[in-house]
């Protein structure tokens, strides 16, 4: 099911213990609502897109709406930009206080492939992990909010095209997470809802999906559903849909959830503390090898 913004906000006040979530590949801004747009745009992946800067002012209008926003396919200032940083960009733009990028594959001037949270609420601990895969340069951004006793830890990803790096990044993901008791899980994940890359996930996080499965790709005629939000039980969900948005390749995927009281008070308070400035604990986890759960 398709929705615009106002029909999914509708006309709800705010709570400090509901949270609006975004997931939207942005494809660099490039308008994509044909295949054959793949062959005569791609020319827009080395050098300049004339119209992008008015497509990501049109995302940045969209994006204003939600508390946290995780973005796949971004340029973190390259030449294919216009040397414009397009999570600074769309920060900016969105008056987003907060934002986490994270570089997955850096080609210089010619091209700075890149993910990023905008978020209302401040962090408490951002890290950044390269996974594994045959091709290399897909990557997790994990950004907590909260406190450390009682954290929600959103991660953004952006899986390979391959099922079999698919499957050795989910089992990344799993050991990435584990023991985590709030998770949030958004992204690109390149696999629909019944695949057994994601019932490898559930199985293993106890991360849910939304029953309904909502189709965001092509943008231009949407069949297959392959962004997601997966969150934890103790997480509720309230609505979910993705929106008629076709500014990418694919649309972008719109969640609203509510948290348990004293973690959206947590949200608030960590945010107060940081008093609108952005924090700087990163803390980056490269490789594929043994890792430690974040949690």
């Amino acid at each position: 099911m398709l929705s615009t913004v106002s029909q999914f906000h509708g006309n709800q006040k705010p709570s400090t213990c509901k949270l609006r979530l975004l997931s939207y590949n942005i494809h660099l801004g490039i308008a994509t609502n044909r295949y054959h747009h793949y062959l005569t745009r791609s020319w827009a992946h080395i050098l300049p897109y004339p119209q992008s800067l008015q497509n990501l002012g049109r995302i940045a209008r969209l994006i204003r709406n939600f508390d946290v926003v995780g973005l796949q396919e971004l340029d973190g200032g390259s030449l294919r930009s216009g040397f414009i940083n397009q999570t600074e960009y769309l920060s900016d733009k969105a008056d987003f206080p907060f934002k986490y990028p994270k570089v997955n594959r850096n080609m210089g001037m010619v091209a700075q492939h890149t993910m990023g949270v905008l978020s209302r609420f401040a962090s408490i601990g951002v890290s950044m992990h390269s996974l594994p895969g045959i091709i290399r340069g897909r990557g997790a951004l994990v950004v907590r909010f909260g406190d450390r006793d009682n954290s929600l830890d959103l991660v953004l990803v952006h899986l390979a095209l391959g099922t079999r790096s698919r499957i050795k990044q989910i089992n990344y993901l799993i050991n990435l997470v584990k023991g985590c008791q709030h998770v949030i899980l958004m992204g690109d994940l390149n696999c629909v809802a019944d695949s057994k890359e994601m019932d490898l996930l559930s199985k293993n996080t106890g991360l849910r999906l939304p029953i309904s499965k909502l189709p965001t790709y092509p943008s231009w005629n949407p069949k297959r559903h392959i962004d997601h939000i997966l969150v934890s039980p103790s997480i509720q969900i309230d609505k979910v849909e993705v929106l008629n948005y076709p500014l990418s390749d694919h649309l972008p995927i719109a969640m609203e959830v509510s948290l348990p009281n004293k973690m959206g008070m947590n949200l608030v308070r960590s945010s107060s503390f940081y008093n609108g400035k952005s924090n700087d604990l990163v803390q980056p986890a490269s490789g594929a090898g043994h890792l430690n759960s974040i949690c």
